[in-house]
């Protein structure tokens, strides 16, 4: 308990199965004093295992320093954020000179640096022949840091065959220091030499594939997108809009034409990047997890020029003030007083420069902080709290690496890329984001993939096209994409599966009674309904799986394998689970409580599923069945919001009685005996009908007037004296003394004090203040629990 809870930021952590293991083996390595590797993959959590570990061989070791060294600006912040978040101090050095003055000194103990502050460059700059780095080791070694203290050194992303130089500096410098590797990719075996060389064996090994089964992250679908052959004339354009709005109606797909006007006039003139540009703004109108704006997109392009191209680009779409671009550039005057212009020309690096002046001409500097960086820090704050407001990020380098954000799905990729570098971009999309992000989506530009190795039958690609190193045993490293269809069809078939699964018990002929009846239980049982809610929260979550599955392979339901028969009874089967879930929760009174299990339902369900135009949204949606029925009377209440169910009225029945008996379930706490006069009353109102002592007209007039007293939380006889809910259910919990319960009240308003909920010293003065007018225990305590479930005091 001691070494593996963690507070990060104020929320309380405990590690995954990999990460406690992987701290145990290391915990073993670092009593010996001996390094090693750290392989778990990318999105694991390697950062929590960092201050896990750290705090650990602090709290250990009283002579103990750790120094965490990342190769990267991103990651090296990202560490300083993690430990300070989880109440660890961490020192950030500036220099690799400040490093070694620091490890020179009893203290800071937590210090993090980067990698290539290490480094030495020849003349101009230039990278050091052999010799002459061997050279320089040779003058490190004679020199050693003269270290206080048992050093641990942790190296993130130490599989990096451009740090393999710079870790031997790290350890020429700090000759006496256990080094740790951390990594998320699996090594090549040209890099696994190096690795082992520098930090010892593998100490934990968590690959790809674990974390997948585990659900610690998403997997990877790819699609391979030929822009110049699929966008080039006019057949393919038509037909390529075609394949892109299959899943729309047609009033839909008529809004979108008029919206993109001819897609031959619009698309056939542009020159490749324009292409692409309108590509990706098409997936944000039909792609369910960008245009429902809980996901945007990462387009990676391949260099800084056509970054900035991109931008421009994008700046004449409706992504126009949604996108940014992050790149290594900084604008310097410099930078183009030296270029030679033409009259209508501009050079790549004026435009560049131009581009960045451009976007920052607003930007005010944050303090320690450039205009550039102030920008860039901006745009990512908002990719990953606001995605709605930043759609899209367009990088070149940056970002592909130590850069977390949940909500990116998509991963564009227009730029030559492979190996360590490609693995570490597409994992940028595959961290979980709540129930509607299933996959994390690569879509391929540069037929990155045709090079790369098909596995046979598995319809995946590998990742790596060189040989992976498998000297750590166990689970084959790996990597593998799945292909977008195959592994879409598989996901609708397997959530259909599971709807039928979960309607099976209903009754026959499994009509809206029948479900009524199976989901929310019998009228007459006060218990049941709240019995039924998880087979309710099942069938919401199931069902909004499978519009989620149906929508992400809508327009290529036949390139996906379906026949037609199957794309018919696809569309059949959700029509009939979404009416039964309208019918399950309006029945259940849960219209208000499904957004915590799907954000984005109503927009997939009207770009996808209904076939008619555009319908009158009611002055009554979101308004609550029993508030409806106590403002405008049952008829009009039923005809708002039960007309499909309007001509069952056993199902109409249930569906009130549902309603009114949630509401007094939920209320009667405030009042018990208010509410148990309220659920008296809805038995004989219900035990009438159902003994068809009433007519349907009578009924619907008495379960009105129960719903208005129950909406109202008390009845017509109460004095005017009491004037709040509080007051009220005082004065009907304790026999309608109107006296006693204006006593009460005063006493409680006099005592309590603010916050009093849960610390039991103040709720001993609020319980104090009734015994003094009540002088019983018993009584106190019956009536405590009532002033605690009133919000007024």
């Amino acid at each position: 308990m001691r070494d593996f809870v963690l507070f990060d930021g104020g929320v309380k952590k405990v590690p995954r199965v990999h990460q406690y293991f992987g701290i145990k083996e290391a915990q073993a390595r670092v009593r010996q004093k001996q390094g090693g590797i750290i392989w778990h993959t990318q999105g694991s959590g390697k950062s929590i295992v960092m201050v896990l570990l750290a705090k650990w061989i602090l709290e250990a070791n009283s002579n103990a320093r750790v120094a965490i060294v990342t190769d990267r600006d991103e990651l090296d912040k990202q560490i300083e954020g993690v430990f300070t978040d989880a109440g660890e101090t961490i020192h950030r050095t500036g220099s690799g000179r400040e490093l070694l003055r620091q490890l020179g000194q009893a203290t800071p103990r937590l210090l993090c640096s980067l990698v290539h502050k290490f480094g030495k460059k020849g003349e101009k700059g230039k990278r050091l022949s052999d010799a002459q780095f061997k050279q320089f080791i040779t003058e490190l070694g004679n020199q050693p840091c003269q270290t206080v203290g048992v050093l641990f050194v942790f190296v993130d992303e130490c599989h990096r065959t451009e740090s393999g130089r710079l870790n031997e500096v790290m350890k020429a410098v700090m000759r006496d220091a256990v080094f740790i590797g951390f990594t998320g990719t699996p090594l090549l075996k040209e890099d696994q030499k190096k690795s082992v060389e520098v930090f010892g064996s593998y100490i934990h090994t968590y690959k790809f594939s674990e974390a997948v089964e585990d659900d610690v992250v998403l997997d990877l679908v790819y699609e391979a997108r030929d822009i110049d052959q699929a966008l080039g004339s006019q057949e393919r354009i038509d037909a390529w809009f075609d394949a892109k709005t299959k899943g729309l109606n047609d009033w839909q797909r008529d809004e979108l034409k008029n919206k993109w006007g001819t897609m031959q006039s619009v698309l056939s003139s542009k020159g490749r990047m324009g292409r692409v540009v309108d590509d990706i703004v098409f997936d944000f109108s039909v792609k369910p997890r960008l245009s429902s704006e809980r996901g945007n997109a990462i387009l990676v392009a391949s260099s800084i020029y056509e970054a900035c191209k991109y931008f421009t680009l994008f700046r004449e779409t409706p992504l126009r003030g949604k996108c940014a671009v992050v790149t290594s550039y900084n604008p310097q005057t410099q930078d183009v007083t030296l270029e030679e212009t033409g009259a209508n020309t501009r050079t790549d690096k004026q435009f560049i420069y131009d581009t960045y002046t451009e976007l920052l001409k607003d930007v005010v500097a944050e303090p320690g902080m450039s205009k550039t960086e102030t920008y860039e820090e901006v745009a990512k704050q908002r990719f990953m709290e606001e995605p709605a407001q930043m759609k899209l990020l367009i990088v070149v380098d940056k970002l592909l690496t130590g850069f977390d954000a949940p909500s990116c799905t998509y991963l564009y990729i227009d730029k030559s890329m492979r190996d360590h570098g490609l693995f570490q971009a597409i994992c940028r999309t595959n961290r979980l984001d709540g129930e509607d992000k299933d996959f994390g989506y690569i879509v391929d530009y540069k037929d990155l993939f045709k090079r790369l190795i098909n596995e046979k039958g598995t319809g995946a690609l590998q990742v790596y096209s060189s040989e992976l190193d498998n000297s750590a045993g166990g689970t084959d490293p790996k990597v593998l994409m799945q292909d977008r269809l195959k592994k879409g069809k598989e996901r609708l078939d397997t959530a259909a599966e599971m709807l039928a699964l979960l309607c099976e018990p209903v009754a026959l002929p499994k009509g809206e009674l029948e479900h009524i009846h199976y989901f929310c239980g019998n009228t007459e049982v006060p218990t049941d309904l709240k019995a039924r809610e998880p087979q309710r929260v099942m069938l919401y979550k199931a069902t909004a799986g499978f519009v989620r599955a149906y929508a992400n392979i809508a327009d290529e339901l036949a390139p996906a394998g379906y026949s037609d028969a199957d794309v018919s009874r696809l569309k059949g089967h959700l029509d009939h689970y979404l009416k039964v879930r309208e019918v399950v929760r309006k029945a259940s009174g849960e219209f208000l409580d499904l957004k915590p299990f799907e954000a984005d339902m109503r927009h997939l369900i009207d770009k996808y599923i209904e076939a008619s135009g555009p319908r009158k949204i009611s002055p009554f949606d979101g308004v609550g069945l029993l508030d409806l029925i106590a403002t405008t009377g049952a008829a009009d209440a039923i005809d708002a919001q039960l007309g499909d169910i309007k001509g069952n009225g056993e199902a109409v029945a249930e569906t009130i009685e549902n309603n009114v008996r949630r509401k007094i379930i939920k209320e009667e706490l405030t009042d018990p005996a208010y509410y148990a006069k309220m659920s008296a009353l809805l038995d004989e109102i219900i035990a009438a009908r159902k003994a068809k002592a009433i007519e349907y007209e009578e009924y619907l007039k008495q379960i009105a007037e129960l719903a208005k007293l129950v909406r109202a939380g008390h009845g017509a006889e109460t004095p005017a004296a009491l004037d709040t809910p509080g007051k009220r259910a005082l004065f009907s919990n304790l026999g309608q003394n109107e006296t006693l319960a204006l006593q009460l009240d005063g006493a409680v308003r006099a005592a309590r004090q603010d916050a009093w909920r849960g610390v039991q010293a103040r709720e001993q003065a609020v319980k104090a203040a009734l015994y003094g007018v009540l002088k019983d225990v018993a009584e106190v305590e019956r009536v405590f629990l009532i002033i605690k479930a009133q919000a007024e005091y």
